[in-house]
């Protein structure tokens, strides 16, 4: 336990992922309030029943591609009592959700429009509806930070050779969304410094999440550190960047790759 994010009330999008989650648990370790959110399912569930007896966290149904839900759920939250001051987007459509879905994954060539605008309208234009619905609900109300999850692939190409064989790959559409989120943070940052708002990106790098021993080694080959970071090494990061320490920084992305953007 510490006290490193006393006063703050978190709010999270996407909190069930293997990320989402371990930014759950970390923040209430650390003394903050955390609101998480997620699609109703597995997730949620799994969240409610590690977490549902504490009474610092609280869980809202959310998709955020549905711009209704997105409208409402500050003012529901404010309405419960709560206030957040530290917002982080991070639902996504990602490979591994994609695969767990036991959806396909088509060449370029073959990517439906469908597909690529259902990717962009949860990665890119969920977060540009949090992000506005911050601005009309707590942006000038009190002292504010936003976190937005991007990837180490918002700046870097993937190296397509190692998902050979593999039951997921990466997708354009993942890419240019997470491209995307920093671009959103650039010109927020500037727009609410007025407003005692800070904004900025972190881009994790490759997280284990039950990956097979090559996996492991393909991506191993391309970082620094030789390895994939374990979900509480990204959340380290994560608990800086939420916390009073980093009030002087904004506009800014934090790599959290082990080295794999530096080579």
């Amino acid at each position: 336990m510490s006290d490193q994010l006393a006063g703050r009330t978190v709010f999270i999008t996407g909190s069930g992922g293997v990320l989402g989650s371990a930014y759950v648990r970390r923040m209430l370790a650390a003394g903050a309030r955390v609101i998480a959110s997620d699609l109703p399912g597995h997730r949620a569930d799994a969240l409610m029943a590690a977490h549902g007896g504490n009474p610092n966290f609280r869980f809202y149904s959310l998709d955020v591609a549905e711009e209704s839900q997105v409208e409402t759920i500050f003012s529901r939250i404010i309405a419960d009592g709560w206030h957040p001051n530290v917002v982080l987007n991070n639902a996504a459509i990602t490979g591994e959700l994609l695969m767990g879905a036991g959806k396909p994954f088509p060449d370029f060539a073959n990517t439906s429009v469908s597909d690529w605008e259902r990717t962009l309208r949860t990665n890119l234009t969920g977060a540009f509806m949090i992000a506005r619905q911050m601005d009309r609900d707590i942006v000038g109300r009190w002292p504010a930070t936003l976190v937005n999850v991007a990837s180490m692939y918002a700046l870097n190409g993937p190296h397509h050779e190692i998902y050979q064989g593999m039951p997921f790959r990466s997708f354009s559409a993942y890419s240019t969304t997470k491209a995307g989120i920093h671009g959103l943070t650039l010109w927020l940052a500037g727009y609410w410094a007025k407003r005692q708002a800070t904004v900025n990106t972190i881009a994790p790098g490759a997280v284990f999440n039950g990956h097979s021993d090559e996996f492991q080694r393909r991506v191993g080959a391309l970082i620094m550190a030789g390895r994939m970071a374990q979900p509480d090494e990204i959340a380290d990061a994560m608990l800086f960047l939420c916390s009073a320490q980093a009030g002087y920084m904004t506009g800014q992305l934090v790599s959290v790759d082990g080295g794999f953007s530096g080579w």
